[in-house]
């Protein structure tokens, strides 16, 4: 008997972005072209550059965090399409394992479906002490979510995809998920993209938010875990995806890459003009080396 091809189905279409084909792609134009988004819709590369390991990336609501979002989604489109892109988030729900990886089949968005790398998950599992596959951290989780309909958007083609939530998010998992990635990259040829799902700063006033995330993204700009835990816990950081953002810092570190670059950097009420209670974004891109 041939077996069922598992779908993941959407768990904040309607919410955290639109339900509707058509409203979900003008939203996404929309984030593009605001005048805190990179300001023009990006057409993609016909060929590929490998110019940037990875890259940090908001997943709030997208009439909040998606002109940061943009940005990331923007520099990617013109390094072409990678063979599959890794996006790890936190795990908001609490559901699942520890570090947890879709294991196969397809997420669905209102623009299609994008089929998991269940060949690269596989060996990223076989590689990590921490890694296990595991559908029930993903079933409500948005921070994987929410990146799929730009990644769709950008490209008519898109990469396969590697869903990964912590619950974890010790610098020792990071660490961990890190060398596996990179052995990956090493022993399999694999060109993948890395994307680091998080918000930053929670809930506090404008001003207060842009000071502790400030602090936050020196730390990731030398490409510092180490260091953006000391800040998280100094400044009381409601960052809530660190263990992807430091794996990122850690696989970049493995490559030899030498700095971060922040693309772009505001708050919910940059979007809203409510600035008494904000979410800071953060949009980054870890260059490889020998590209600006």
């Amino acid at each position: 008997m041939v077996g069922v091809v598992k779908v993941r189905r959407p768990a904040v279409a309607g919410s955290f972005y639109p339900a509707d084909r058509g409203e979900l792609v003008r939203l996404i134009e929309w984030a593009f072209t605001h005048r805190l988004g990179p300001g023009e819709i990006p057409e993609a590369s016909p060929t590929r550059v490998k110019a940037s390991i990875g890259f940090v990336a908001p997943h709030a609501g997208y009439m909040y965090s998606g002109p940061v979002a943009a940005h990331v989604y923007h520099a990617l489109a013109r390094e072409g399409r990678p063979e599959a892109v890794v996006v790890a988030g936190p795990n908001h729900t609490g559901m699942g394992a520890f570090l947890s990886v879709y294991p196969g089949g397809y997420w669905e968005t209102p623009l299609g479906e994008v089929e998991v790398d269940s060949d690269l998950v596989k060996a990223l599992v076989e590689r990590s002490r921490y890694l296990e596959p595991d559908e029930d951290a993903h079933l409500y989780e948005h921070s994987v979510e929410v990146q799929v309909p730009f990644l769709q958007y950008i490209f008519k083609d898109p990469p396969k995809l590697v869903p990964i939530v912590f619950r974890d998010q010790s610098l020792e998992v990071a660490m961990d998920l890190a060398r596996a990635v990179k052995a990956v990259q090493d022993e399999l040829g694999v060109d993948l993209v890395f994307i680091a799902s998080s918000d930053f700063t929670h809930y506090d006033p404008h001003d207060v938010a842009v000071k502790k995330d400030s602090a936050a993204l020196e730390a990731i700009k030398r490409l510092d875990p180490e260091a953006l835990y000391a800040v998280i816990e100094k400044y009381n950081v409601t960052m809530c995806g660190p263990g992807p953002v430091a794996t990122l810092l850690y696989l970049a570190r493995l490559h030899g890459a030498s700095q971060a670059v922040v693309l772009k950097y505001a708050t919910s009420g940059d979007v809203t003009g409510e600035k008494s209670w904000v979410v800071g974004y953060a949009a980054v891109r870890v260059p490889a080396p020998g590209h600006a």
